[in-house]
């Protein structure tokens, strides 16, 4: 998927309430819209990018997406700034994702 599209990385959007991952859209905002068609709520989904070749590393999950910037859940940043969602974000990817 990461050679398709971006080369190293593959962007995903996880729903941490309803346990979903998707992967491999050109823009976290296009697999967004698709969890909020299926019925997500917004403050569930959290846009993340996985690096293939560091699976098994703290490299291979990076926090980085427009569509974390979220002030009404005192999120500021396109990070994921409270560390237990960080926490469920890295469970629920590793519980999917399999080498």
């Amino acid at each position: 998927m990461a050679a398709s599209m971006y080369g190293t990385l593959v962007k995903a959007v996880v729903d941490i309430k309803l346990g979903i991952l998707v992967v491999d859209a050109e823009l976290h905002v296009d697999q967004e819209q698709y969890l909020l068609e299926l019925g997500s709520d917004q403050q569930n989904l959290w846009g993340i990018n996985l690096y293939p070749q560091q699976y098994g590393s703290d490299g291979f999950i990076e926090f980085d997406s427009m569509i974390n910037i979220r002030p009404r859940q005192q999120n500021m940043s396109r990070g994921v700034e409270d560390a237990k969602v960080r926490k469920r974000i890295i469970n629920l990817v590793l519980s999917k994702v399999l080498k």
